[in-house]
C-alpha cells in the first residue's frame, strides 16, 4: 500500500533533501517547515506517517507529537535529532513515537526505517480486517456439531487468559483459523496477531525470525532486525506446526516461554515481552518425544490447555453449512450466482473421507463455482475419483482392500458410464490418454455396446 508521509522540518535543505528521497523511493510526499503548519495541515488531512525535526522554533518535535497523537494515536511518527538530543528522542519513543532517525542523514537510513514503518502499518492493516472479518468472534468458523460447539465454548473460555494454547488437528482442520478467532475474541484483539511457519523456513533461520539480530551478528545481518516475538509484543504469536521447530531451538523457547524474556542474535541486552503463546501442531507430539525429537518440558508448557480439531468426516452434519458458507463466498468473490448443491452431490459430500479437511472441501467449492455453466453444483462439477471414497458401500463387486489394478479397472469404468462412454471425456478427467484406455478395455476384455 502507498502510504502518505508529511515532513516536516524548518531547515530547507534538509525538508527539500526528504521529499526528494521519499518520493524516489514511492511515497506520497508533502511538507511543511513547522510544527504549527504540519498540525494545520493534519487537521484538514491525516497522513500516515509524520517525518518531523525535533528542534524548531515555536512548536518542537515533541510537541507536535502530542498534538499529533490526541488526534490520531495510530499515526506512525519518526523523530529526527541530533547526537546530543537522542535522550530526549527516546523520551519521544516512550510517548509513542515510533523511532528515530540521527543526523545527518542518509538516504539509505531514511529508506530503511520507512520500509520498517509501513511493513508495521501494513500489519495494523492486515490485523483491523481480519478482527473485522471475526467480529462475531465465530463468524468464519461453521459448525454446529456437537465437536465443534465445544471448541466454541473453549474459544470463549480461554480467550483472555494468558496461558499457553496447543491446537492439534490433522491438515486443513482449521488449526490457524481458530487461533485468530481466540485473538480476536481476547483483551489482545487490537494487538498484533503474528504468525511463524515453523516448517516454512530452513533450520538457520528460523532463530533469526524468532528472536530477531543485531547488525553485523553474522556475515549477512547488514542491519538490526526484530524477530517474531517483539512484533508480537501485547498480542499473540502463532507457532504453527511446532513440531518441526529444530531441537536446538526448543530450550531457548522453553526460556521463553518461563522468563518472558530473551536477546537478539549479537546481543547481550535482554528484551522482556509480554506475549501469548498459541501452538498448533498435526503430528503426535508425544511420538515425537519417545523418538527424542521434541522437549517433554516444552511440550508441557505449551499444552496447559489443549484444544482438538476434529477430521471433516468426523463431522459431516457440518458439512452442508461449509459448502454453502463457501458457495456465498465464492460467488461474492467470482460475482457468480450459485445457488446451491443438489442432494447426489452433497450426499457424495457427506460419504466422502475428506484427507484435506475443511481445506480441501473449500477449494473444490471455489472451483467448482468458477467454472459450473449452472445454477446449481452437481456431481458432474466435482471430481470423478471423490466416488471412489463410498463406492465399496453402495458398489456391488468393489471391495476394500483390493489390488491396485482391480481398483483401477473399477475406476476406468465407472469413469467412462458417466460420461457415457466418451472415451475422450473420460480420459481427460482421468489425466491418461484415450490410448491407455482403449488397450485396458481390450485388457479387461470389455465389449462396448
Amino acid at each position: 500500500m502507498n502510504y502518505s508521509v508529511l515532513v516536516v522540518d524548518d531547515d530547507k535543505l534538509v525538508n527539500e533533501f526528504l521529499v526528494e528521497t521519499l518520493k524516489r523511493a514511492g511515497y506520497t510526499c508533502e511538507s511543511v517547515f513547522s510544527g504549527e503548519d504540519a498540525l494545520v495541515l493534519f487537521k484538514q488531512r491525516e497522513f500516515d506517517i509524520i517525518l518531523s525535526d525535533l528542534k524548531m522554533k515555536e512548536m518542537d518535535g515533541i510537541q507536535l507529537l502530542k498534538h499529533i497523537k490526541n488526534i490520531n494515536k495510530e499515526t506512525a511518527f519518526v523523530i529526527m535529532t541530533a547526537y546530543g538530543t537522542v535522550s530526549t528522542a527516546v523520551k519521544a519513543i516512550k510517548m509513542g513515537a515510533y523511532d528515530f532517525l540521527l543526523k545527518p542523514l542518509q538516504a539509505e537510513t531514511i529508506e530503511h526505517i520507512l520500509k520498517r514503518v509501513t511493513e508495521m502499518l501494513d500489519l495494523k492493516q492486515e490485523n483491523q480486517i481480519m478482527k473485522q472479518e471475526l467480529s462475531d468472534k465465530f463468524q468464519n468458523i461453521i459448525g454446529k456439531s456437537k465437536e465443534m460447539k465445544e471448541v466454541f465454548e473453549l474459544i470463549q473460555s480461554v480467550a483472555s487468559a494468558r496461558s499457553t494454547i496447543m491446537i492439534t488437528g490433522s491438515s486443513g482442520s482449521g488449526k490457524e483459523m481458530v487461533a485468530r478467532a481466540i485473538h480476536y475474541a481476547s483483551n489482545r484483539a487490537d494487538k498484533p496477531f503474528i504468525k511463524l511457519n515453523c516448517a516454512a523456513l530452513p533450520e538457520n533461520l528460523v532463530e533469526a525470525e524468532l528472536f530477531g539480530y543485531e547488525k553485523g551478528a553474522f556475515t549477512d545481518a547488514k542491519k538490526t532486525n526484530r524477530g517474531r516475538f517483539e512484533l508480537a509484543d501485547g498480542g499473540t504469536l502463532l507457532l504453527d506446526e511446532i513440531s518441526e521447530m529444530p531441537l536446538n531451538l526448543q530450550s531457548k523457547l522453553l526460556r521463553v516461554l518461563q522468563e518472558r524474556e530473551f536477546e537478539r542474535i549479537g546481543s547481550a541486552n535482554t528484551i522482556s515481552i509480554d506475549v501469548r503463546i498459541i501452538a498448533t501442531s498435526n503430528r503426535n507430539l508425544k511420538e515425537f518425544i519417545s523418538a527424542g525429537n521434541f522437549r517433554e518440558d516444552l511440550y508441557y508448557r505449551l499444552n496447559v490447555i489443549p484444544i482438538h480439531l476434529c477430521a471433516l468426516c468426523e463431522r459431516s452434519e457440518d458439512i452442508p453449512l461449509l459448502v454453502q458458507h463457501f458457495i456465498e463466498k465464492y460467488n461474492k468473490e467470482n460475482s457468480k450466482s450459485i445457488t446451491g448443491v443438489d442432494q447426489t452431490a452433497l450426499n457424495l459430500f457427506v460419504k466422502y473421507s475428506w484427507p484435506g479437511n475443511v481445506r480441501e472441501l473449500e477449494n473444490l467449492i471455489e472451483r467448482a463455482v468458477v467454472t459450473s455453466k449452472g445454477t446449481v453444483l452437481t456431481e458432474d462439477d466435482f471430481p470423478v475419483e471423490m466416488s471412489i471414497g463410498h463406492a465399496a458401500d453402495d458398489t456391488p463387486g468393489l471391495k476394500v482392500p483390493m489390488k491396485l489394478e482391480e481398483g483401477n479397472k473399477f475406476l476406468i469404468l465407472k469413469t467412462l458410464e458417466k460420461f457415457n462412454w466418451n472415451k475422450t471425456k473420460a480420459a481427460d478427467a482421468l489425466g491418461i490418454t484415450t490410448r491407455t484406455i482403449r488397450n485396458k478395455l481390450a485388457e479387461y476384455k470389455v465389449v462396448e455396446n
